[in-house]
């Protein structure tokens, strides 16, 4: 199946980017890992104003409904830029409350940028990603859905990604709807988390072939060497392989095959991303740890997601499980008599 964004969808991506570019991103992400949250809480609320979080709240609310492909666009240009703060959870909050809290004041927040909130969804998101910033703050416990206070922030190896152990509190839901609600919230924030690692991974491809073609050793420029060739198309070979299963499982949202889709996109777009990540290393040698250099904003981001929203071994398991059961499209395929 050939797959193409609308022109509204291109747009849309475009808009983003842009926005992003004029925003000084490098310089939010410094000032978000130092505990300066307020440039880069403005910078939410003007993504929220270009419609980032109204692809995924209802009508109702003030959003659009959720809307997969414009999600996936919007997240991809977040991954590129390395916007720091919690987007896939507040997306998939925007999910859990609507099925759980038709009604909630948090969500008409969500949509005009003006409500942060943080989620944990234990086994696979066990912590609260900026849980001080948060103005919201939930966890998902069997078939509780809880508020929750944060506890003290773990070390992260990208330090713009704060993780927050969560201490319990008011019930505000309880029954099997939030076991099943969290399992929709969960498969929504893995597809959004799939788009920010390939979108990620795309950045640091471009400027490790830019650096390739300015970096000079032996009179030539380094991309001229066969080795350094293969390294970056190996890299783009992957991204070119998971940024249609990222989509792919976005056209798959409201099906029984979403949650599939969306656990092979995150295994591919996992891996895909953190080859781009090595090798950008690679191409780029000392100056690619520095602090003071803004690709290695990105190669720890980009390291980070890695086993965010689930591993890829996780997500192999799941997908594995998936395709084993009784009525799976492959389990469908293997009974067809022959002829």
């Amino acid at each position: 199946m050939r797959f193409v964004l609308d022109a509204e969808q291109r747009l849309f991506g475009e808009t983003l980017d842009k926005l992003l570019v004029q925003a000084a991103v490098p310089a939010v992400v410094r000032d978000w890992a130092a505990g300066r949250p307020e440039p880069g809480l403005a910078l939410w609320r003007s993504l929220a104003g270009a419609g980032v979080f109204a692809v995924a709240v209802p009508g109702r609310a003030g959003g659009a409904g959720v809307l997969p492909v414009e999600l996936v666009t919007a997240f991809h240009e977040l991954g590129g830029h390395g916007v720091p703060g919690p987007y896939a959870e507040t997306v998939a909050a925007a999910v859990l409350l609507d099925r759980l809290s038709p009604d909630s004041p948090w969500l008409p927040g969500i949509a005009g940028g003006t409500t942060v909130v943080s989620l944990a969804l234990p086994p696979a998101v066990p912590y609260a990603l900026d849980g001080d910033v948060a103005g919201v703050v939930l966890v998902v416990e069997g078939e509780e859905l809880r508020a929750a206070v944060p506890g003290e922030a773990l070390v992260s190896l990208d330090p713009a990604r704060r993780m927050f152990p969560v201490l319990s509190g008011d019930v505000t839901a309880v029954g099997p709807e939030v076991a099943a609600a969290a399992g929709q919230a969960l498969d929504l924030g893995t597809l959004a988390c799939a788009a920010q690692l390939v979108g990620a991974g795309r950045r640091l491809l471009e400027v490790s072939v830019d650096h390739a073609g300015s970096r000079r050793q032996f009179g030539r420029p380094i991309g001229e060497f066969q080795a350094v060739k293969h390294h970056l198309a190996s890299a783009l070979v992957e991204l070119e392989y998971a940024r249609p299963l990222v989509y792919g499982a976005a056209l798959a949202y409201g099906s029984p095959d979403f949650p599939r889709e969306v656990s092979a996109a995150k295994v591919m777009a996992s891996e895909a991303a953190y080859r781009a990540a090595k090798i950008a290393l690679q191409v780029h040698g000392a100056i690619g740890y520095t602090d003071e250099y803004d690709p290695s904003l990105l190669i720890r981001k980009a390291r980070a997601l890695y086993a965010a929203w689930g591993s890829p071994a996780a997500h192999r398991a799941r997908l594995m499980s998936e395709l084993s059961r009784p009525g799976s499209r492959r389990d469908r395929g293997a009974r067809r008599p022959p002829g």
